[in-house]
């Protein structure tokens, strides 16, 4: 089976690869301990080797012979839109990176579905404000799991997905929108994931859920990768573990490898020390 690459050029060589294509992976974790990064690192790096091959070949280097390029990278979030995204990109990584990787990546922002029904004033989230006239003709926007699925079916196959957040979904949960829909939907994800050979990476903060839910979450991908803080000392470090990963867990336990210590610098999201069982 192909191999989708993540764009962290270690974790990807230590794979084999990348994730099989198909594949649905929870980055899960503290607040700043990573996943986000990871996420952002993901989309900008897969986005740059299609706009700049030497920029890519200096910043990951050689894609594995039995990996293959995702055709196109989506970033699909509930709460930013485009402009916020690629900000926070540049917090993580080089400019040079983010600029050259952006006309690459599809932003949807599905901000205007998620508040829709808040409190949150729609001057908050919309970038223009809608004539009464301009209203009338577009109606109310679709329920934002309708909008969602619309997208993910419309722009799925073979792609890089990158949806942000799960932890959103969970705090809209309400009596208009039940715990099990939330649940459902990642389910059915998992199901056309490998229908259309996509790698789907989907950030959730576990400060935010119940054990019941993140462990439904982790039930509906194929692998969960836990990102955390340890502190040694004076220091706190960011780590990474694969919590569970069906079809590449095993070749990680082969290897006795139990946890990567990890680092942002200019590339990125990167694996700095591999740490095995002795």
């Amino acid at each position: 089976m192909s191999s989708v690459p993540f764009g962290i050029a270690r974790l990807d060589s230590i794979l084999g690869g990348g994730a099989p294509a198909g594949s649905v992976v929870l980055l899960a974790g503290e607040a700043g301990a990573g996943a986000r990064e990871f996420a952002y690192t993901s989309a900008a790096m897969n986005a740059l080797a299609r706009t700049d091959e030497e920029l890519f070949d200096l910043y990951y280097g050689d894609i594995d012979a039995d990996a293959a390029l995702p055709d196109s990278v989506h970033y699909i979030s509930f709460t930013a839109d485009t402009d916020a995204i690629t900000r926070e990109m540049a917090y993580t990584m080089a400019d040079e990176i983010v600029d050259t990787a952006v006309d690459e990546i599809a932003f949807r922002d599905l901000s205007p579905e998620y508040f829709q029904l808040s409190p949150v004033p729609r001057d908050w989230y919309e970038t223009e404000t809608a004539s009464i006239t301009e209203l009338g003709d577009r109606g109310e926007y679709e329920d934002v799991l309708t909008a969602f699925g619309d997208y993910l079916s419309e722009h799925g196959r073979g792609s890089l997905v990158c949806i942000d957040s799960v932890t959103d979904l969970v705090s809209m949960v309400s009596d208009d929108t039940d715990w099990s829909d939330v649940a459902m939907v990642m389910k059915g994800l998992k199901k056309a994931a490998y229908e259309w050979d996509a790698l789907v990476l989907v950030l959730v903060n576990t400060d935010a859920l119940r054990d019941r839910e993140f462990g439904t979450l982790m039930d509906a991908a194929g692998g969960t990768l836990q990102f955390s803080w340890e502190s040694g000392g004076s220091q706190r470090a960011r780590t990474m573990f694969v919590r569970e990963f069906r079809g590449v867990l095993s070749r990680l336990e082969a290897e006795n490898i139990v946890r990567f210590e990890t680092e942002i610098h200019e590339g990125g999201f990167d694996i700095s020390d591999v740490r095995k069982i002795r």
